[in-house]
This record gives structure tokens, C-alpha cells and sequence, in this order.
């Protein structure tokens, strides 16, 4: 488990982390939404070791990470721009990294160089933005380590890469229990894969939610009421995060759970009724505009 607790970082006088406190639990793939500059690549960076917080502790299965290498060999870090040795080839950097992490998964790499279409004596610095990320995951993934830590992970990716990633990312976590953390501007990218979300702005921590519990305490109704008294009943006894009316039709966003706001509409009277599920967007737009931000600037726009 990797705990952050009120941790703060600054580079000169501007505050890139202002107090954060996260969790995040072993065995599931935690999600850092936030724009350029809210924070996710230096809390990263904390959380590798390479850089140290000014106040507050950031401790991997309960040990501090900054200067341990013990802790560090748990934990593999993907920059946004992944670095590669000059004139290096994929073979040079397995060669390296298998004398950094002794779990280093060889045959793997190599398997998973052919699947991807990557050659592995060709020069690093040839391939395209796209097979560098490529590369990169390889070889986070192949690192043996419990925790790998992925910023801006599909960025650069196609479609069918990002799958299959998210695939390979999948069955490592079945096979030996890896805990991926992923940084992304990009709610859309994480929605498939993520079972824990936060959201960063201006450093600090708006939002840490589990997404199955955001999603079975969230729903979306839209209901055309039979008559007025109906539907003064069913708003009165609903806890409504947002109500918008086109012409007769409610569309409403509800907290509670599917079964609770069925009961409360098997008691009134409704021409038509449908609960749909909400997509990990239209909940993070519903809950940051509840605490009085428009995340649509923040992240969507």
C-alpha cells in the first residue's frame, strides 16, 4: 500500500503540491486526473523516490521510499517522456534493467517485443513517440515490481495499443498481484481500466473516490412526471445533485443507489421513467460541480 500524507512540494515560491493525503490500496489501478501543472507528475516523482517532499510522509508498504533502496526495487516509474540510454537498443536496456530488478522478466520482453512489432536491435532513438511509450511500459511491466507508476501512460498510444496494454496491465495484476498508478489528463482513458480515481487541481487532492462506489451512488433519471403533484413528491424525497428540465422531461443526476430511487418512484405517477448509468465524466462533472467547481474547464475542455 502506498500512503501519502499531507504532502507538500514547491520549486522555488510556486506550490506544486499543497498538502495531499491519498491512499492507494494494493492490487487495483489507481487513476490521478488532473490538467498540466495540478501536480500528478511531482507526486509521482515523490512517490519513485526521485524526488523528496518538503513536509508530510509518502511510505510503500509502510517504509519511507525517498533514498531506500530496499522500497525503490518495488517500484517502477514511467515518465511522460521515458529516458533511454543514447544509441541504445531494446537489448541493452533488458541487459540493464535485469541487473537493476532481479525479478526482471526476460522472456517476457522479448515476447512482448515480438507481439508489438518492435525490433529489438534497432536504435531507440528511431523509433516514434508511440513505440518509445511502448518500449517504456515493456519494460515497467517486465520489471517484476509491485508497483508501477505510469505518467500520461497512453498518451501517444493508438486505440489498439492502449487495449492491449490495458490487457497486458490485467493479467499481471491476476498473475502477481502489480499495482499500477496512472497519471492522465484524460478522464476517458482511465474510465475502462481504473478502480480508484483522484482528482488533482492547483496541487491539492479535490476528489478520492472508489469508481464502483461512485457509480452504484450515483444515477441518472429521466422521467416524464404524470403530474405536477408527482412530481413535487418524488423531487422532495430525492437527493438531487443536479436537475435540468426540457420541456416536460427531468433529467435528473440522484445520489442513492438504483433500488432506493426505484422505490421512491414506484410512488408517483410517471408517463415515462428510465435510470441510466453515468459514465466516470458525467460523475466527476456531477460531484466537483456539487463543491463548486466546473471540472469541464479543468479537465474536459
Amino acid at each position: 500500500m502506498i500512503e501519502i500524507k499531507n504532502v507538500t512540494k514547491s520549486y522555488d515560491r510556486i506550490k506544486a503540491v499543497d498538502d495531499v493525503s491519498v491512499t492507494i490500496r494494493e492490487n487495483t489501478v489507481f487513476g490521478l486526473i488532473g490538467t498540466n501543472g495540478a501536480g500528478k507528475s511531482t507526486v509521482l516523482r515523490m512517490v519513485a523516490g526521485v524526488l523528496k517532499q518538503e513536509s508530510g510522509e509518502i511510505t510503500v508498504d509502510g517504509k519511507p521510499v525517498f533514498d531506500n533502496i530496499e522500497v525503490k526495487r518495488n517500484i517502477y516509474f514511467i515518465a511522460d517522456e521515458p529516458y533511454f540510454f543514447a544509441n541504445s537498443n531494446a537489448m541493452d536496456m533488458q541487459k540493464y534493467l535485469s541487473s537493476v530488478y532481479p525479478d526482471f522478466a526476460v522472456t517476457d520482453f522479448y515476447n512482448y517485443l515480438m507481439n508489438f512489432g518492435l525490433d529489438k536491435k534497432r536504435k531507440i532513438n528511431t523509433y516514434s513517440k508511440g513505440m518509445k511509450k511502448q518500449l517504456a511500459l515493456i519494460c515497467g511491466v517486465c520489471s517484476g515490481t509491485k508497483y508501477l507508476l505510469c505518467d500520461e501512460t497512453f498518451d501517444g498510444l493508438d486505440p489498439v495499443m492502449r487495449q492491449g496494454i490495458k490487457s497486458i496491465f490485467a493479467s499481471e495484476m491476476e498473475r502477481r498481484g502489480m499495482t499500477p498508478v496512472i497519471a492522465s489528463h484524460n478522464l476517458r482513458e482511465l474510465e475502462d481500466i481504473c478502480d480508484h480515481v483522484g482528482l488533482l487541481h492547483k496541487g491539492g487532492v479535490l476528489l478520492s473516490r472508489d469508481l464502483e462506489d461512485m457509480k452504484c451512488n450515483i444515477q441518472k433519471v429521466q422521467c416524464v412526471f404524470k403530474a405536477t403533484e408527482d412530481e413535487s413528491k418524488a423531487i422532495s424525497a430525492l437527493d438531487i445533485m443536479k436537475n435540468e428540465k426540457r420541456g416536460s422531461l427531468n433529467v435528473l443526476t440522484v445520489r442513492g443507489s438504483k433500488a432506493e430511487i426505484m422505490a421512491i418512484f414506484a410512488t408517483v405517477n410517471t408517463i415515462f421513467f428510465e435510470a441510466l448509468p453515468l459514465s466516470l465524466e458525467e460523475i466527476f462533472i456531477s460531484e466537483t460541480e456539487v463543491v463548486g467547481y466546473d471540472i469541464k474547464k479543468l479537465i474536459l475542455g
